[in-house]
């Protein structure tokens, strides 16, 4: 599995795409960028899943509720 990714996202905010450079040697994580054009952070979550080597990467808005 490649440590170094770079994939392509989507702002929840306000759509822009934008690069997001993956670092899979440190396993799951859970962490925020901000969007380069609204400047609203962006929650990335990244799971690691060694068993079937792939990487699985959540992206939501900082502002979203769970109940």
């Amino acid at each position: 599995m490649k440590n170094y990714v770079e994939k392509m996202i989507s702002c929840p905010t306000c759509g822009h795409h934008t690069p997001l450079i993956i670092d899979a040697s440190n396993g799951d994580q859970d962490f925020y960028e901000d969007c380069r054009v609204c400047c609203n952070p962006i929650h990335c979550r990244l799971q690691v899943d060694e068993s079937n080597d792939k990487l699985l990467a959540f992206v939501d808005a900082d502002d979203e509720q769970y109940f």
